[in-house]
């Protein structure tokens, strides 16, 4: 019989415990197999797995796709060859399943149903372990699977399968040998960060597994790695999965506890787990918040970090076991460890681990949601893509939020006196699409904790007027953040910043809140004047820090509210603005730096451009200029409807005539009048069923119009200095300044 050599890939999150193998359509032809049949898989030792077609990107890769389960049945890890042939099959009559070591189990009474409707059609091999995902069953932590290992089974020999005939027994006594499979964390378990795993891979179970790749190159193998970045994304779970996966010693650090009171002992901390790691090799030490014990010797104070520093440096130069000792370190804050450890020999390489884009989103809410009662209507895709700027953290977070509102909703009917609540009941349990709408209000990401505005709820309906202005915003926002690809194929670079300028009150701020809507991107609110500081370097702190953020949770919009206050003329003899020339000195950088602005765009308004700083006000920073100014009498018109969408309006009302009324009026102007006309109908009787023409009248005479004819003129000089070319248009919201 043929057989063939493949090489294993980690599983995908849906498959986790499902028992199969994605093959490519040439193997399945090479093999005769069809999606369905069985197959004997070879490593260090022989299980089986049922056939599934491998997804597009794998075809022609030479790969199988395997979960954690399977890949510990058959003893290989990623990357490793497995050699695979289609299996002859016999039904079990009967088969013994136990929990491994350290896993706890509740038998119910209908636990053996449970495993049966689980396992049925599942092939394995005496000795296999089968994960159990249901959802009815008590899961174990972190594994979202029970783990039970096939101890027994008639006949004794070969690949069985299970039917509707087979007796299952289960065994309340734990096997022994198999305490790997109760607390691991595989691969399955870490969403997205692919090419993270797979450089700390390189790092870490190279040197661990295959020491002699080095000795015959002639190197030393990485002794250490730090991975980096914000907080949830999946450092401590990246340095447990390797530690499993690779079947080494795992000793876990807290930064903190090191540290002791009496003179020495903290070194001596340190060194122990050093000669233990050496005792256990091949180890890995897995330091977690390293900046807590390493910081900056020349920024501390104390004597006692400075001497942790020196011995944590001297115990990475000089451990013995070259290539069995592996220290990986985690840390949010990089720039404050001591640059003596982030020197090749001692920690060789810094990966960092950043906010996951929408594919590896989804991998992660796949992944927490495995074994959950998901209703029809949840659409994981959507959700993923609605969930920018979230972490590992967050969206774990999410998932529990979603199911404790579905818990909420069937509370009512539970019995909590009664010892076990009905079955009837627990099938109720069931999370929707709805109870994922609700957590998504409850639940921000966590980067964003300290600026995160509510993403508004304006939409472009709520936006009258400004047509032109409107579809400015649009293409220089919502193209580059929703079609990214039409942009590169282009050949050029999306806007950095657009900067609204006009009276007050013609919506600057409405259609910063529109777009930030619209575009699905997470919104930054700068208020000009809380930028500053009285103290030296903290306003520019203040900018960085914004900017830094905002591209840690990109797509994402900063929009600065009165730009002018911060970024105004910088003159060299002025004293007051010492402070606001640094600011637009930061400014500029963080809008035309060395460092990339990827997928961040910068919206400005204010009504004073005259006052902004004009290094600003160039291509390449504040790309496109709009002014959002007086609007026209349709403008009024579609104001008007918006502002009159929920009154009872008399019949003899017309929105026409009033639009053709109230020249000069801005939106807010508008805004007042509708109000206004409301208030004096109600003041003319409480109990009144509509607004009469007379109250809109009546309040067009008290709001007075913003724009002045000296105003008009003042905007209109502003924009035709502002263009670019010789000719003059007529005033409008356009404005051709690329």
């Amino acid at each position: 019989m043929e057989e063939l050599q493949i090489k294993v890939e980690k599983a995908h999150p849906i498959d986790f415990g499902r028992g199969i193998i994605r093959l490519d359509p040439s193997t399945l032809l090479s093999l005769q197999l069809s999606p369905g049949d069985i197959v004997e898989i070879v490593g260090k030792k022989k299980t089986a797995a049922k056939v599934w077609r491998a997804d597009r990107q794998d075809w022609g890769q030479g790969i199988g796709r395997i979960d954690g389960f399977t890949r510990q049945n058959a003893g290989v890890g990623i990357g490793e060859r497995i050699h695979i042939q289609r299996a002859e099959v016999l039904v079990a009559e009967k088969v013994v399943l136990a929990p491994p070591e350290g896993v706890m189990m509740e038998f119910g009474g209908n636990i053996n149903a449970i495993i049966k409707h689980n396992i049925l059609k599942r092939p394995f091999v005496v000795g296999d372990v089968i994960p159990i995902t249901s959802s009815m069953t008590q899961t174990a932590p972190g594994n979202q699977a029970i783990p039970l290992v096939a101890i027994e089974s008639e006949p004794e020999e070969g690949i069985l399968i299970v039917s509707e005939n087979t007796e299952i027994e289960l065994r309340q006594k734990p096997v022994e040998g198999y305490e790997d499979t109760a607390t691991g964390i595989t691969y399955e378990d870490i969403g997205g960060l692919g090419d993270e795993i797979q450089r700390v891979r390189e790092m870490i179970e190279l040197p661990l597994k295959h020491h002699e790749i080095f000795q015959r190159l002639n190197v030393e193998p990485p002794k250490g790695v730090i991975l980096y970045g914000p907080p949830g994304t999946g450092k401590t779970l990246i340095a447990k999965a390797v530690a499993n996966e690779s079947r080494a010693n795992f000793l876990y650090v807290a930064g903190p506890e090191i540290m002791g009171r009496f003179y020495g002992e903290s070194e001596e901390r340190l060194r122990k787990i050093f000669e233990e790691a050496a005792e256990n090799a091949p180890s890995i030490i897995f330091i977690d918040e390293i900046d807590s014990i390493a910081p900056k010797r020349e920024n501390v104070t104390g004597e006692v970090e400075r001497r942790v520093v020196a011995q944590l440096l001297t115990l990475m130069d000089g451990m013995e076991e070259r290539g069995q000792i592996v220290v990986i370190a985690a840390t949010n804050r990089l720039d404050s460890i001591d640059p003596a450890l982030r020197r090749p020999g001692r920690f060789d390489r810094e990966i960092e681990i950043g906010v996951p884009d929408s594919d590896d989103r989804l991998e992660v809410l796949q992944i927490h949601s495995r074994g959950m009662p998901l209703a029809e209507d949840v659409d994981l895709e959507h959700l993923a893509t609605y969930t920018q700027g979230f972490v590992g953290a967050d969206l774990l977070s999410l998932v529990q939020e979603a199911s404790m509102r579905a818990l909420r909703r069937i509370l009512p009917e539970i019995n909590l006196d009664e010892e076990e609540i009905s079955q009837e009941v627990l099938e109720k349990l069931v999370v929707t699409a709805e109870d994922f709408e609700d957590a998504l209000k409850e639940v921000e990401p966590s980067a964003m904790r300290e600026v995160l505005v509510e993403i508004p709820s304006i939409t472009w309906e709520d936006v009258g007027g400004l047509s032109d202005a409107k579809q400015e915003i649009i293409e220089a926002v919502e193209w580059p953040l929703k079609h990214p690809d039409r942009i590169i194929e282009m050949g050029i670079k999306a806007p950095k910043g657009i900067l609204l300028y006009g009276p007050p009150g013609t919506g600057k701020t409405l259609i910063a809140q529109a777009v930030a809507n619209e575009a699905n991107a997470n919104f930054i609110s700068i208020k000009g004047p809380q930028m500053l500081s009285k103290f030296v370097g903290e306003s520019e702190k203040a900018v960085r820090d914004t900017f830094k953020k905002a591209r840690q949770v990109s797509p994402c919009i900063i929009f600065f509210d009165e730009i002018d206050s911060i970024a105004t003329t910088r003159i060299a003899d002025s004293e007051t603005g010492r402070s606001s020339q640094q600011v637009v000195n930061q400014l500029l950088t963080e809008l035309d730096g060395l460092e990339p602005l990827k997928e961040v765009v910068v919206i400005a308004a204010t009504n004073r451009p005259d006052m902004i700083d004009p290094a600003l006000m160039r291509s390449g920073r504040f790309d496109r200029l709009v002014l959002v100014g007086n609007s026209t009498i349709q403008g009024r018109e579609s104001i008007f409807n918006i502002h009159t969408r929920e009154m009872p309006l008399d019949s003899e009302v017309s929105i026409q005539s009033l639009a053709a009324m109230t020249e000069g009026y801005v939106g807010a102007d508008i805004e007042a009048v509708c109000r206004e006309a409301a208030m004096l109908a109600l003041r003319e009787d409480f109990d009144a069923e509509s607004v009469k023409e007379r109250h809109f009248l009546a309040a067009i005479e008290k709001v007075k119009p913003t724009i002045t004819e000296d105003m008009a003129e003042f905007y209109s000089k502003i924009q035709d200095k502002l263009k670019g070319g010789t000719h003059k248009q007529e005033t409008s919201s356009y404005m051709g300044y690329m």
